[in-house]
Order: C-alpha cells, then structure tokens, then sequence
C-alpha cells in the first residue's frame, strides 16, 4: 500500500471532519440544512456532519452519496443518533443511478471544491430534482479579492495534494449559473485563513 493510499484511508477521513466541523463552518450548515424538505439527496455525504441539522418532521428520507466509502462508518453514528431514514451510497455525483425529478431537496455542502467535474455533477443535480425543487447549498471558493484569489492559485497545487483534491479557487456562482440554476446566493469570509475562508450559501431553483 503507497503512503498516499494509507494517508487517504487512515488519516485524510478524520481531518476533514475536524476541518468541515468548525464552529463557523457548523453555523453554516446551521443556516441551509434545516430547510430541506420531502425526499432528500445529499451530495458528499462524508462523515454526516449536516446530519444533526435535518427537521425530522420536514424530511421523509435522505439518499447520501459519496465515492469515499471509507468516510460512511464515520457517518453511521450520527445517522443513528439522529434518527433519519438514511441510505448511503457509494458512488460519485457525476452520474446519478435515480430516475428524473426523484427529490425534493438536493444538498450540497463543502462539495463542489473536490468534485472532479463540478458541471456535469451539478447538470445531475438538476435532472433529479422535481419540478419546484431546490438545491440548497454550502461552499468555500473563489475570492473576490485579486490578491487573495492569486494566493489560491499559488497553494492549489500544495493544497490538493493534503484536502483530497480540494479545489481552492471554483466560481461557485459562475458554476451554478452554467448548469442552469438561478441561485440567491451570500457570500463573506468567514474566520480563518483568507485563502480559504471565501464562502457561497443559499438556495438554488432550475431555471
């Protein structure tokens, strides 16, 4: 097994949940999870931290995709203390197995930045939700601040290599736009590290 294989498996899993589960990252998902409604499909899923913030009483099932089987074990306890009907799924989100219009709500949250094909993910978010649906959504990206966007393209190449592929600089608006969503988004910094602390949230509609 290469370092990097026992890296990926043994050590990357717990730092992301410590990295993703800081305060100001957790209100983040304070702000969006708790909207979510009917038929639920999260993208990323990961080791479940938006899990304690789902409304039992709104959300009637949650389909949590992620290709990184490693981090569902992580997740199994806090599905288990919360309480929602969970089914998890071991693939990635380029290509959804799920009919048309299948969901109520897409979550997508600090998931954008590491997928390998953000468009054809997000052309897929699309497809599944029905008619009405939303896309609720989470992420760090690109900064408006020429300075601090040319220091996320100086560490990207460091930076990938020790967050799993984590892309530092995506125009998250840009991207929501060309998959056809129209999106109320926020944004601000966030404490922490500038180069990574440049935040996109709200609620997204097919247009």
């Amino acid at each position: 097994m290469s370092h990097e294989s026992w890296y990926d498996r043994h050590v990357l899993p717990y730092l992301i949940d410590m990295a993703c589960g800081i305060r100001p990252v957790a209100r983040q998902r304070e702000k969006i999870i708790p909207q979510a409604r009917g038929q639920v499909l999260e993208i990323g899923m990961g080791t479940g931290l938006n899990i304690p913030f789902y409304d039992k009483t709104q959300v009637s099932k949650i389909v949590g995709v992620d290709p990184a089987l490693r981090m569902h074990h992580l997740a199994d306890k806090r599905i288990a203390q919360a309480g929602l009907n969970v089914e998890l799924i071991g693939l990635s989100a380029e290509k959804l197995p799920v009919a048309d219009a299948s969901f109520d709500t897409v979550v997508c949250t600090y998931t954008l930045c590491t997928i390998p094909d953000p468009a054809a993910a997000l052309a897929e978010m699309r497809r599944v939700l029905r008619p009405g649906g939303k896309l609720l959504f989470s992420e760090h990206g690109l900064a408006p601040d020429g300075n601090v966007a040319r220091w996320q393209t100086r560490l990207q190449p460091y930076w990938s290599k020790l967050a799993g592929g984590c892309m530092l600089d995506r125009d998250i608006p840009l991207l929501l736009e060309d998959a056809g969503f129209n999106a109320a988004t926020q944004s601000r910094y966030l404490p922490g590290p500038r180069f990574v602390s440049y935040h996109y949230w709200g609620e997204a509609h097919a247009s």
